[in-house]
């Protein structure tokens, strides 16, 4: 048994990431110490994700915007570069908000009653990320569910209501009803846990 379990910990030492050409990624990106701090910034997050094709080629084909997380359906022109659009991101984010454009300084960032600190301004998310490889059309659809699903999960707001996600645009282009998320919904959307 202690060698399964040296095993396991040398195979999670050296976790490699999947690189599918033609594929999309979902990913969950999560906040340092979950701050929500991402609805109250949704501004500067668009604009690092602006920056961010700048210098990089992608699609983001769904998304939601959580306080303290997001998901995407991400189509990077070259898979391996994925990881770096996430880096670049996340510090367009964080560079956008210490140069303060139109947002406030860290300082009136506030998050369970204590103001963030000076250590942890550099730190507003999680190194590590979740992603997983779209395999087929099915895998597809249930990863544009859980999404659109997820403001009802952590929030109990219809998605209709939400709007910071994709959702609309779903409806719009005819992919979901406006009222869609009914109770067989909700059953097969929480058997997924993707966070």
């Amino acid at each position: 048994m202690p060698r399964r379990l040296l095993h396991s910990t040398i195979i999670f030492m050296n976790y490699r990431r999947l690189f599918v050409e033609n594929t999309t990624v979902f990913l969950t990106i999560v906040t340092q110490d979950r701050m929500p701090i991402i609805i109250e910034h949704v501004g500067a997050l668009l604009s690092a994700i602006n920056e961010t094709k700048q210098y990089y080629t992608f699609e983001i084909f769904a998304y939601i915007f959580m306080p303290d997380h997001i998901h995407l359906l991400l189509k990077p022109e070259n898979i391996e570069k994925y990881p770096k659009i996430i880096h670049s991101i996340k510090y367009n984010f964080r560079r956008i908000l210490d140069v303060g454009i139109a947002m406030p300084t860290y300082s009136a960032l506030k998050y369970s009653n204590s103001v963030i600190s000076p250590q942890n301004r550099k730190k507003l998310f999680q190194n590590r990320y979740y992603e997983h490889t779209i395999r087929d059309e099915n895998d597809l659809y249930k990863h544009l569910d859980y999404i659109h699903y997820n403001s009802v999960k952590h929030l109990n707001i219809a998605p209709k209501d939400w709007e910071y996600s994709s959702f609309k645009e779903f409806v719009e282009r005819g992919n979901y009803e406006l009222d869609w998320c009914n109770f067989n919904d909700k059953h097969n959307i929480m058997s997924m846990n993707l966070e």
